[in-house]
């Protein structure tokens, strides 16, 4: 029986493809240097008692059978039982204290991270369990952050956190993920305090673009979100409420900003002032056509761009949360900026993804 086993998880960023993930488009993603932490030492029984003191939260449940839920988005015990379902024998209980440093309800991923690391805590510890793979990790944090509370979001980032790099993932079943050889750093996180209504952001998102995708597929001959050209789709853009057609053009655009995207980050050598370009384009549609960016985001990232960052966009669904900036050799300058504008500044290097050990 191990002492003491450890599990980490990273939050993300997501670079392209924000609010398409739940569409089945494809986004580019990669985890950060910022994590959620759990830790743990075996028990005589099969209980687990756990700590969350950043969070000033604690939770105790016997792990033998299926856990009730106390509340809805009860992430820990639900992890808990989607593992069990997967076939895992969970027959040892742990104190565990579960720390970290991602900024919480911020777009960062915190919620999906918590719920990897968990998930890579359970299969490492319970003894003689397999480890399935990151991508058996990654859908199993999916599984119970997501279908099991018949919530709106995507996998991005629970495959984002378990795998770790660069990556460009379509989200299309079977889910597939390519990794990019482009070497990325000088990224800046930016948060604005602002709290943010993740699921009521992305249920309206989702809505409203399923609704302009359905005119579109009465009115195209074999539509495709993938590949029907922009230009195809226009002349329709007319036949839906405005708050809608907004929002589809901005997600098709937004999906040839992300292919473009993949082309430019599939060589070691790129151009980071294009890099940067897309980025704040990307930005430019999230904000005034998906309409889900907010003042303080824009005051964030105007200010990074000032201190000399080639571009920035708001990270995760918005509303508020987190901005990051792409800023190579400007890292600080751009964490400073940020900071004078009002919000708390972090740089931030890519993570090599979720990982557990077991100390004997």
């Amino acid at each position: 029986m191990p002492s003491m086993t450890t599990a980490r998880a990273p939050g993300r960023i997501c670079l392209f493809g924000e609010h398409q993930d739940f569409l089945g488009l494809a986004v580019i993603a990669c985890p950060i240097d910022l994590y959620i932490t759990v830790t743990g030492t075996p028990r005589s029984d099969t209980e687990f008692h756990i700590e969350m003191p950043d969070v000033a939260d604690s939770d105790r449940f016997e792990a033998a059978d299926e856990v009730d839920y106390r509340y809805d988005l009860d992430f820990i015990r639900a992890a808990t039982n989607v593992v069990r379902r997967s076939g895992v024998n969970i027959s040892t209980g742990y104190d565990c204290i579960v720390r970290g440093n991602i900024p919480i309800n911020a777009g960062t991923s915190s919620s999906s991270a918590l719920v990897v690391a968990w998930v890579q805590f359970l299969l490492a510890s319970q003894d003689g369990q397999p480890s399935p793979g990151p991508e058996a990790v990654a859908r199993l944090g999916y599984e119970a952050e997501v279908p099991e509370f018949n919530a709106p979001g995507g996998m991005m980032d629970h495959y984002a956190s378990a795998l770790g790099g660069l990556l460009y993932i379509d989200c299309r079943e079977p889910i597939t993920v390519e990794r990019l050889p482009a070497r990325l750093d000088g990224f800046v996180l930016g948060n604005t305090g602002v709290r943010k209504d993740n699921n009521r952001i992305l249920a309206e998102s989702r809505a409203a673009t399923n609704t302009g995708f359905e005119i579109l597929n009465q009115r195209i001959d074999d539509f495709d979100i993938w590949i029907t050209p922009f230009q195809e789709a226009e002349p329709y853009f007319a036949q839906m409420q405005p708050e809608v057609a907004r929002r589809v053009r901005a997600n098709l655009i937004n999906r040839d900003i992300c292919q473009e995207a993949r082309r430019l980050l599939s060589t070691e050598q790129f151009d980071p002032q294009r890099l940067g370009e897309m980025l704040y384009e990307h930005q430019a549609q999230l904000r005034d056509g998906i309409g889900v960016s907010h003042p303080r985001l824009d005051a964030l990232i105007d200010a990074a761009m000032e201190a000399g960052a080639l571009g920035g966009k708001l990270n995760g669904s918005g509303g508020g949360g987190c901005m990051f900036a792409y800023a190579p050799g400007r890292q600080q300058e751009v964490k400073e900026a940020i900071e004078a504008a009002g919000g708390d500044g972090y740089i931030v290097s890519v993570s090599n993804g979720a990982h557990a050990t077991i100390e004997d």
